[in-house]
């Protein structure tokens, strides 16, 4: 049997589906599709259903891909499964207008009247019994962040039954109109403190003073997260712990060799440098593991609380003006902070775009001005010697190139930017236990997928390196590398490699010796001038073949153009 849970955004499906499965939980994508669900496995007496978390949408007349997923999988259930209607209870009336679409697939299916707390808070009363017999389906009382009614409503999946409602497409608003009517009363209450931060948080002058507030703790936690694991965690486990056991590797190999420069690299000054060593063993390990999961597990972290305290929505909403201008709206902004993250997660979101021209415009500004946190923690460790001379040119290009990249896809790509649609949720106390879940699901992901890439980049780059085909593609693209863009030619490596993974790429330029011109212009367009190959494959997934051609056209002209001004003004200011 399957249990899947259906409702609107915002209403708590997540906590409920963490709720009722345990760990072991798997996030797949839709077949032929990038849109991802969750499965997971829950006991019901003695037999194990299989819980689906559907992607959440407001009608099964979907306006979106993800929303197009949502009702495919709900109409092909089988007889057997279980609909789980996760319904916000203090909207009700909204809510029940994808419940009796619901309804109408003549499904087995039980109602979970979520933020039950809330209600009583807000002043609502809700008759279940007489909500019940009007639906024709058990409705069960639900705080799911508290588990307060899991237990009920698991009783309820056995005794589930098909409602017997019939209701004309014409009608459902009309009869939403009456279900109201007969089981919810509104009485007055007094705003709450929560009530006047969330009004503060979308007003004109307090609602952008919060969202700066919002980002700029947000970048500090991140940052002091990161910078502690480092330093108290992983830093003394590399040098102490692993450090040892390479160099009598190193021994064993007879310190040369290609095997020797494939797994160790070279020794500086005699020693491992984890950061210049570039073996597979050696920098290979010690970037995935030491260098990025730490500010990756910290950015999640902080995402994942924005997400569920239900102060992203309210980011959407005061970006909308914003974002217009490069031709999306307000929720254009999820895939840019996703990408920060890492680039493919933020491509895979750009399904929450309605169109072909949101999702290229989005996708193609993303991926050449949103550096992911891996490649951020490099371009730190690499150029924060010079402090605030590097990285605020570097970052300052980046945001610069995103708003005229954006003006210029806004002007010459046809089309509309569509008005925004977007639930506000109240502000809630995110549920540590599902959120930790959703921490460590992401951190999972970042392992298997950039694991892999690293080590077979820095593997596939030594042999390059070895065979002398760096070099001569070096010499090839010199006049661009050395006379545009004012880079040595052995930074071509780093440009090869950065198709693979734009961190590692960053990380070669360690050995280079560039000064503070060519720190900045090599920052800026390893950042720019292409996707790493895991993003690559998901852009072409969700932009078609050609669609990918275009933007990968306009990554290149743009990382070259913008290299080469920089070079140009870098030269007049610095020398």
């Amino acid at each position: 049997m399957k249990v899947l849970l259906a409702g609107n955004p915002n209403t708590g499906k997540s906590v409920v589906f963490n709720r009722l499965t345990g760990a072991n939980v798997i996030t797949a994508n839709y077949p032929g599709t990038t849109v991802e669900f969750t499965e997971g496995r829950l006991r019901v007496g003695d037999k194990v259903a299989c819980v689906v978390d559907v992607p959440g949408t407001y009608s099964l007349d979907p306006d979106s891909r993800a929303e197009e997923v949502a009702a495919k999988i709900l109409r092909e259930m089988s007889d057997d499964d279980l609909i789980v209607n996760v319904v916000d209870s203090t909207n009700l009336e909204r809510s029940l207008n994808l419940t009796l679409q619901l309804v109408a697939l003549k499904k087995r299916m039980v109602i979970a009247l979520n933020f039950w707390d809330e209600t009583q808070h807000t002043g609502i009363q809700i008759d279940v019994p007489e909500l019940e017999k009007l639906l024709g389906v058990a409705c069960v009382p639900l705080v799911a962040i508290t588990g307060v009614g899991v237990k009920a409503l698991v009783e309820e999946f056995s005794l589930a039954r098909v409602s017997p409602l019939t209701v004309d497409r014409e009608d459902r608003w009309r009869e939403i109109g009456c279900i109201i009517e007969r089981v919810q009363t509104v009485l007055h209450r007094h705003h709450t403190l929560r009530d006047r931060l969330a009004d503060a948080s979308v007003a004109p002058v307090t609602g952008p003073a919060i969202g700066l507030a919002v980002m700029a703790l947000s970048f500090q936690a991140i940052r002091f997260i990161g910078e502690g694991l480092i330093s108290l965690v992983f830093d003394p486990l590399f040098e102490r712990a692993w450090a040892p056991l390479m160099m009598r590797l190193s021994a064993m190999l007879g310190g040369r060799g290609l095997l020797h420069s494939v797994l160790i690299g070279n020794l500086i000054d005699g020693q491992i440098d984890f950061g210049e060593s570039f073996g597979v063993l050696t920098t290979g390990l010690y970037v995935p593991f030491a260098a990025v999961l730490p500010y990756v597990f910290a950015f999640y972290l902080a995402l994942s609380f924005l997400e569920d305290s239900g102060y992203l929505p309210r980011l959407a909403v005061l970006t909308d003006t914003v974002m217009h201008k490069i031709g999306l709206h307000g929720m254009g902004i999820i895939p840019m902070l996703l990408g920060f993250g890492c680039n493919v997660p933020g491509a895979l979101s750009g399904r929450i775009l309605e169109g072909k021209r949101a999702r290229f415009i989005a996708l193609t500004l993303m991926a050449i001005t949103v550096p992911c946190m891996a490649q951020i923690a490099m371009i730190v460790g690499l150029a924060g010697e010079y402090g605030m001379y590097a990285l605020f040119p570097i970052f300052g290009t980046l945001f610069l190139a995103w708003v005229v990249g954006g003006l210029l896809l806004n002007a010459t790509i046809k089309g509309e930017s569509p008005a925004i649609l977007v639930d506000i949720p109240p502000y809630r106390i995110p549920y540590m236990r599902g959120l930790l879940k959703k921490v460590w699901m992401r951190i999972i992901w970042f392992l298997r997928e950039a694991v892999p890439w690293v080590l077979g980049g820095v593997m596939f780059v030594n042999i390059l390196h070895a065979l002398g085909v760096i070099s001569a593609v070096g010499r090839f693209a010199a006049p661009v590398i050395t006379g545009v863009l004012g880079l040595p030619e052995e930074a071509v490596g780093g440009l090869v490699v950065g198709f693979l993974r734009k961190d590692v790429a960053v990380g070669m330029l360690a050995p280079l010796n560039l000064n503070l011109r060519q720190m900045i212009v090599a920052c800026v367009v390893l950042s720019m001038y292409f996707p790493c190959v895991a993003t690559f494959a998901i852009m072409v997934r969700e932009l078609g073949p050609r669609g990918m051609l275009k933007a990968a056209g306009i990554m290149v002209l743009s990382a070259l153009v913008t290299g080469g001004l920089l070079n140009v003004v870098l030269l007049a200011l610095i020398g």
